[in-house]
């Protein structure tokens, strides 16, 4: 079955995707800059209009645009937020964390999961910011930190998205950790996307037609 998420900036169009049947939403704030975390009352909104529908949503939890890096200010806002949605009503959880290096930083999400209180959480695009060859390795720690899903979209230089990767990735994961396929999938490619990559999951902003 092919899952596909609504990335939504705000309320507005989760009505719309919702009756179009789309199966989970990604709710965040600002995508220009790549998603930022939405308000309490976003997020209070969203959950009570989901309540008794089959769709899902995962919030954000991203302090603001930029890198991935994080100083301690910035995890105690993250910690907060997380309370937050858990406290509005969020099905799911949505954040990353990176060193300087570009490596996970596992300090930090050690102490984001903690605030998760052992909602399902995926780890966003800053994955794509790993290099290839930790990327692999950086999976199985996200397995062992317990993390739920990965978002990517494989970052490639000739193409929007790497499904060739993303399939190589799928595969080393052998159903550990699911992996989102994101990056320019639409409605029209969601399932060649995923007959490629070899996930059922599929990401995007125009990923349902409504």
């Amino acid at each position: 079955m092919l899952i596909r998420e609504f990335c939504a900036e705000n309320f507005t169009d989760i009505p719309r995707v919702t009756a179009a049947g789309v199966e989970r939403i990604e709710l965040c704030d600002n995508l220009a800059q790549g998603g930022t975390t939405p308000s309490y009352g976003v997020i209070k909104e969203t959950a009570d209009y989901l309540s008794e529908r089959k769709t899902t949503f995962a919030t954000m939890i991203r302090p603001r645009g930029g890198d991935f890096v994080y100083h301690s200010i910035e995890v105690r806002i993250m910690e907060t937020d997380i309370l937050k949605a858990l406290e509005a009503g969020t099905n799911e959880l949505v954040f990353g964390a990176l060193t300087p290096e570009n490596e996970l930083d596992i300090d930090v999400l050690e102490t984001l999961m903690i605030a998760s209180q052992g909602l399902p959480v995926t780890f966003h695009m800053a994955f794509d910011a790993i290099p290839y060859d930790q990327q692999k390795a950086a999976l199985d720690t996200l397995v062992e930190l317990g993390f739920d899903k990965i978002l990517m979209h494989g970052d490639s230089l000739d193409k929007p998205f790497n499904t060739d990767h993303i399939a190589e990735l799928v595969k080393h994961a052998s159903g550990r950790i699911q992996i989102l396929a994101g990056g320019g999938v639409s409605a029209e490619t969601a399932q060649a996307v995923a007959d490629l990559t070899g996930s059922q999951y599929v990401h995007g902003t125009r990923i349902i037609s409504y």
